[in-house]
């Protein structure tokens, strides 16, 4: 499956000369069809040994880059997964964003165009379907679909094996995408272990070194 996402507008960075906007995490609708639940287990495990001050601190320090339309509804360009974990364990949490677009209509398919237009969403789903049309994305973290290969993706970044690169739109769907054309054993979300030696091996090899993030023989 080969992702055909359009060219992207990178994404402003927080101004410096402005509050952060406090939102309800409920509010927030998102740009992509699914996460990877190994990530978001692991960030609940953070959140469960914070306090409230850490929790917030924390949230401060990494603002979601936010789409407001006309009548102030909020989409989130970045952050899925951190804010799914933290809305799973606490129904009322509010985070810190910013509004990287502004958009002058209140209709939801008018902001949806422009955010494909920009190249903001991510509409394959869990098992790598896709295109799907943008109305398929729900209309709150809750409703996201789990896909075990940007797991995978997660599970060899933090080891450290594939690097980050934050410029790159769903960079690590993108990973996901060239594992999911690769034999790999079965495995899930919650059990990431069978696939790992052979995608680590596969994401060291030369077959990915296309891919922004390869770290090459090791």
């Amino acid at each position: 499956m080969a992702l055909r996402l359009p060219p992207f507008q990178p994404l402003p960075p927080p101004p410096d000369d402005e509050l952060l906007l406090e939102v309800p995490i409920a509010s927030l609708q998102p740009t992509q069809l699914c996460v990877g639940l190994a990530e978001v287990r692991s960030r609940q495990a953070d959140f469960r040994t914070e306090t409230s001050r850490e929790r917030r601190d924390y949230l401060g320090s990494k603002p979601v880059p936010l789409v407001r339309s006309a009548d102030g509804a909020l989409w989130m360009v970045d952050r899925h997964h951190r804010l799914r974990a933290l809305l799973e364990l606490m129904p009322e949490a509010t985070a810190f964003g910013y509004v990287a677009l502004q958009l002058e209509s209140d209709d939801r398919g008018a902001v949806l165009a422009e955010l494909q237009r920009r190249g903001w969403l991510y509409l394959y789903d869990g098992r790598g379907l896709g295109p799907l049309h943008p109305e398929a994305l729900p209309q709150t973290l809750l409703g996201l679909q789990d896909d075990p290969y940007r797991s995978l993706v997660w599970k060899l970044k933090r080891e450290g094996v594939v690097q980050p690169a934050p410029l790159i739109p769903f960079h690590e769907f993108r990973w996901g995408a060239w594992l999911r054309r690769r034999p790999l054993p079965p495995f899930s979300s919650a059990r990431l272990e069978p696939a790992l030696p052979s995608a680590r091996a596969l994401a060291r090899s030369t077959a990915a070194s296309h891919l922004a993030g390869w770290t090459g023989l090791r």
